[in-house]
């Protein structure tokens, strides 16, 4: 299956550092690139030719320039070829595999998804080589997987604890090396969206930069100085032992009035379910709140509480220029965007400055190109700086 991978793999830390800045930043001229990487004229020259012999840059005209000028490498600037190499991400869920082919510019280019129906490890892995062996048919120049998973991985290869499929010391990387022939990369779920965000989404070119997600879970991830920053619990529960309102609700998934407490689908249901005795589905929760029905709108507002308070504590003590917020639950602030506002007004300096709140209605597509997208981090950059 490894058949048709990328030419250019791998590269050197030269290399690397050109293709990467042309990636993330380029179209660049070579006087522009020799600038920011501290390179002279003779060294950019070196470390590009084989970027642009392998395929992987190319030269494309100058935007709006003249046709007579279009000539001679001082205005030819350098670009990447975005369909030189293919990416598969992954994103496993509980009960299903999400699996998108992106280009070297992480654009979604096929998807394909299949349910999951075990949780033993060797069969997971064996859904995942068979999804590859099938979004490979259409896109052969495959140059390496990631794979996302809900819980603690370790060095990007071993599964250490998924409570949602309840693993411990799985392998993942191997497991499906074995079967595909491809590198691969496995990464906390939340982590892969944070790198995504950052090199090719809402935190591309800020210096400190916050990704907030609700959903099954509560996912948090910061970046300082244009680069995440890892920490234990990222992938340990976030939010699980964060206090938002000490005499808020007592949930099985989290401490008395936690923001996993307030925040989560499944704690809103549990709220929901525990004062009604009907089981009722997150969508049709919000949409009861919306409608005006007392239950709903007390469990809906006391989340979006909870948000604006967890917002206000974030900006306050991290000063991001921007915050995401993203997930399948984001839902809550269509209904309940107006108490989160207020509330994080209510607990900021009246003369902060305002939050940079950015909401993303995302699908598991955008966690499984997440999950590509570090792929081609660690592929491409090497792991040493990710």
């Amino acid at each position: 299956m490894t058949e048709g991978t990328a030419g250019w793999l791998p590269l050197s830390p030269g290399e690397r550092s050109v293709a990467i800045e042309v990636l993330v930043h380029g179209p660049l001229s070579r006087t522009e690139l020799a600038r920011r990487l501290g390179l002279s004229a003779g060294s950019l020259t070196r470390l590009t030719k084989p970027l642009t012999e392998s395929g992987l840059l190319v030269e494309v005209p100058e935007a709006g320039a003249p046709a007579e000028t279009r000539q001679g490498r001082p205005s030819q600037p350098l670009d990447v070829v975005a369909d030189s190499g293919f990416f598969l991400g992954f994103k496993i869920t509980e009960d299903a595999v999400y699996g998108v082919v992106t280009t070297l510019r992480s654009h979604i280019v096929a998807r394909h998804d299949r349910p999951l129906t075990t949780h033993d490890p060797a069969q997971v892995a064996d859904v995942l080589a068979e999804m590859t062996a099938e979004l490979a048919d259409g896109h052969p120049r495959l140059a390496g997987i990631g794979i996302g998973v809900g819980g603690f991985v370790q060095d990007r290869a071993v599964v250490g604890e998924s409570p949602f499929l309840l693993w411990r010391d799985v392998p993942l990387a191997d497991l499906v090396e074995e079967r595909t022939g491809l590198p691969v990369v496995v990464e906390n779920d939340v982590a892969a969206l944070v790198e995504a965000e950052t090199w090719f989404g809402a935190g591309r070119g800020l210096d400190r930069f916050v990704v907030l997600t609700i959903g099954a879970g509560l996912g948090y991830g910061l970046v300082l100085g244009g680069k995440r920053v890892p920490f234990a619990e990222e992938d340990r529960g976030f939010g699980r032992h964060w206090i938002v309102d000490p005499n808020g609700p007592l949930t099985p998934d989290g401490g008395r009035g936690s923001a996993v407490s307030l925040l989560t689908i499944p704690s809103i249901r549990y709220q929901i379910r525990a004062a009604t005795g009907r089981d009722r589905t997150y969508e049709e929760i919000l949409a009861q709140a919306a409608a005006g029905d007392p239950m709903s709108a007390r469990v809906v507002h006391e989340a979006a509480r909870a948000l604006g308070v967890l917002l206000a504590q974030i900006s306050n003590f991290v000063m991001p220029q921007k915050i995401l917020l993203a997930g399948e639950g984001v839902g809550l602030m269509d209904v309940a965007g107006r108490t989160v506002e207020e509330t994080v007004r209510d607990h900021r300096h009246p003369l902060a400055a305002p939050v940079g709140l950015e909401t993303k209605v995302s699908d598991f597509h955008d966690w499984a190109r997440g999950a590509a997208v570090l792929a081609i981090k660690v592929l491409v950059l090497g792991s040493a700086e990710v």
